[in-house]
């Protein structure tokens, strides 16, 4: 214990630094930005003098490294700055549209989870014969097809020939959680099959490797049951998925930006589309920023996880 709390801790510790290195990164990128932000905020009437005191009065004339640390001083209040007229905080629409974009990111990895081990497993137990190879085909088949054409044909499919599905919209799961996970069915689906098809490949794999050692031969030999031997083997066997799990979820999260947008998602996603279209960097800004910090928090939580279902790291 005493080994996975110093790994533990040595894995939080660079946080600080890496989040540091996503603000320097955001911040950078977004200055070479075309849009003008005097010009958005005033618009196209705006004389040359006003778009110069505009730019004096919120420091745009400033050097970049003072830009950059006013910026740091405002993320330490929580400010992440005013969107275009009608001046709202970024940071209240972040708000709105956060939870919506994690509630479809976690489904999404929820199923693709199930999806994954279903199919990892029924390929590896059934080595070489028909459902190894149903399922070799299904999963070359996930991981070419890209999410959001697949989006597409479910909602041509489910949504308008077959009216099972809304074509879009959100329905807030306190309102009725039923509602809400049928608007997110076919959004959540569209994320999770290319990442499961990617999943179940390495866990087939893994489980194979497993299958073949000397103590699963000697489980079976004892007379174990086939069901109990087979869960032994899938719990080491995730080790090896596990540790790529952090970037998965991290394509879940950036898959999920186009997917809101077919699907009409009040998320992130349309947050970024509206201020890329609307040339609002504060909003882009803050909106990247926002994502960009959850896939560092995710990705720390899955090294902890990884941590804790590897003995042999924490030996080390």
């Amino acid at each position: 214990m005493a080994v996975f709390l110093r790994l533990a801790l040595r894995r939080i510790a660079i946080m600080p630094v890496m989040i540091l290195g996503i603000t320097l990164l955001v911040f950078v990128v977004m200055q070479f930005s075309p849009a003008d932000p005097a010009f958005n905020a005033l618009g196209e009437g705006a004389t040359p003098e006003a778009r110069a005191a505009f730019a004096e009065e919120h420091g745009l004339n400033d050097p970049l490294p003072i830009r950059y640390a006013d910026f740091l001083g405002q993320l330490l209040r929580g400010d992440l700055g005013v969107t275009l007229p009608p001046g709202q905080a970024v940071a209240d629409r972040i708000a709105l549209a956060l939870p919506v974009t994690l509630q479809l990111t976690a489904l999404g990895l929820v199923l693709a989870i199930v999806l994954a081990v279903a199919m990892g497993v029924t390929g590896a137990v059934r080595r070489d014969r028909w459902p190894d190879q149903v399922t070799r085909i299904l999963s070359m088949a996930g991981i070419a097809i890209p999410s959001f054409w697949l989006g597409v044909v479910l909602i041509q499919q489910f949504a308008l020939n077959t009216p099972a599905f809304p074509t879009g919209g959100y329905v807030n799961p306190a309102e009725s959680p039923t509602g809400w996970l049928r608007a997110m069915a076919l959004p959540a689906i569209s994320l999770a099959v290319p990442v499961a098809a990617s999943l179940a490949r390495l866990i087939r794999t893994s489980m194979v490797a497993e299958l073949d050692r000397d103590y699963v031969r000697t489980a079976t030999g004892n007379g174990l049951p086939r069901a109990l031997v087979i869960r032994g083997v899938l719990r080491n066997a995730l080790v090896t998925p596990l540790t790529v799990l952090g970037i998965k979820v991290g394509y879940l999260l950036s898959g999920a930006v186009v997917i809101e947008t077919i699907f009409d998602l009040p998320g992130m996603g349309k947050l970024i589309l509206e201020g890329v279209t609307g040339g609002d960097t504060a909003l882009v800004q803050g909106t990247v920023l926002t994502i960009a910090l959850a896939f560092l928090v995710v990705n720390v939580v899955v090294d902890l996880l990884y941590l804790l279902v590897n003995p042999r790291i924490r030996t080390v």
